[in-house]
């Protein structure tokens, strides 16, 4: 019997599923399938709470699919060798699986065609976690964007709300059940930290509250699109026209993305190589201070503990710490880049490097080097009752919590003089 083979990877869902859709619209026997894949695990802890988060809604698919008398074949390893096996094992015409735009998703799938097609397999890829791809907002000349205001405005006029896809055809899977790994099968620990249920609720009042990390209003939307428990599709279906400061946040997680994929040397390089002169002075006591959030200024130590303790942190505070590390403290963006992708449920490569480099004014689109924000006047700003600071350091006001690290006139005024007489003319 010959099988179409449906390959789950950031698309974590059932509905409005753009290659499981095709997949069933054409195949009479569909089989799913998601590999835990060695070359992005081998850098993970054991019980990374994204792992936890991906096992958990597997699994939960896996269960609504055994009420059709389906399931997910799940697997662990380098995903070329298991392909190798998969096709030993299995007559297969078709796979389908969902672009992902990522540089070492773009090899992966390359080395998968080849070896595919060398069995007479056909790979079949779709758009599903973008509304508009790498090369569908470009300029008149065709090259690609590098400032988010004209991106947004040619994105909008292009968009055109569609239906979602209708629910799939779930008599078309293929007819097999599978067990059912543990999660210690797999060499991985259940994370005490979890993903929260995303909130579409409150996105009427995103633009009015979401600057203020203490009302915690945001809709914790980042790990699903990430994973794709959710679509780009269904999120904007349920959003009102009024409701642009978020869809502006979807806008942007596009254009980081295209950047991405047209400037692959951002992931290790400046944007902007006049910026590649700066020395940095990458501290790793002052480093390691940040990263534990005891630098002394309460907006950033907060969010630091928060997101040790949650994987989540709030935007602004994200800038606020984000340009704590680059301009106060003078270390490199890789290295608080790093940390970030190492914690955040949310992270996803693209868009950590662009707000990283965009806080270290060395990105496409971003804050010029002599904006530094000042943590103390971003607490009286956006937390002046301290109901977000007191949340997340219980020992603020006491003996125990430090003094700030460094004095913020001075570090500003290192700065702009670091950032003058070092980037290239």
């Amino acid at each position: 019997m010959k099988l179409s083979l449906f390959w789950f990877r950031r698309d974590l869902r059932l509905e409005d599923n753009t290659a499981l859709y095709a997949a069933i619209q054409s195949s009479e026997n569909v089989l799913p399938l998601f590999i835990f894949d060695d070359n992005i695990l081998e850098e993970l802890p054991a019980n990374d709470a994204r792992v936890s988060f991906i096992y958990d809604t597997l699994r939960d698919i896996n269960e609504r699919l055994r009420q059709c008398s389906s399931s997910i074949m799940v697997l662990k390893g380098n995903p070329k060798e298991i392909w190798k096996e998969v096709l030993e094992k299995y007559e297969i015409d078709t796979v389908f699986a969902n672009k992902d735009y990522e540089p070492y998703a773009i090899a992966r799938d390359k080395e998968i065609e080849v070896l595919l097609s060398d069995s007479g397999v056909e790979f079949k890829l779709f758009k599903d976690q973008v509304v508009h791809e790498e090369a569908q907002v470009m300029k008149q000349d065709g090259t690609p964007y590098t400032v988010f205001t004209p991106y947004k405005n040619k994105w909008l006029s292009q968009y055109i709300q569609k239906d979602l896809l209708p629910p799939i055809n779930k008599k078309n899977f293929y007819n097999v059940v599978y067990s059912f790994p543990k999660i210690s099968d797999l060499g991985f620990e259940a994370s005490a930290i979890k993903v929260r249920p995303y909130n579409l609720q409150e996105i009427g009042d995103y633009a009015e509250t979401r600057n203020f990390p203490a009302i915690d209003s945001t809709s914790y939307l980042g790990p699903h699109l990430r994973f794709g428990t959710i679509g780009v599709r269904q999120i904007l279906a349920q959003l009102k026209s009024s409701d642009i400061a978020f869809t502006n946040e979807l806008i942007w997680r596009e254009f980081f993305m295209q950047i991405l994929f047209h400037f692959p040397q951002v992931v290790t390089q400046n944007f902007r190589s006049k910026y590649d002169g700066i020395q940095w002075l990458n501290n790793e006591d002052d480093f390691k201070k940040w990263c534990e959030g005891k630098t002394g200024y309460p907006m950033v130590d907060a969010g630091m503990r928060q997101l040790n303790q949650t994987g989540y942190m709030h935007n602004r505070v994200r800038m606020i710490t984000a340009g704590f590390l680059c301009k106060h403290l003078l270390i490199d963006w890789r290295w608080g880049e790093a940390y970030f992708a190492e914690k955040l449920l949310d992270y996803e490569l693209s868009s950590n490097n662009g707000n990283w480099q965009w806080a270290a004014g060395t990105g496409c689109d971003a804050a010029p080097y002599f904006r530094i924000f000042n943590p103390i006047e971003q607490l009286k700003k956006f937390d002046s009752e301290g109901k977000y600071i007191n949340k997340w350091l219980p020992d603020y006001g006491t003996s125990a919590y430090p003094l700030p690290m460094i004095e913020h006139k001075f570090a500003r005024e290192r700065a702009l003089s670091k950032y003058k007489s070092e980037m290239k003319k």
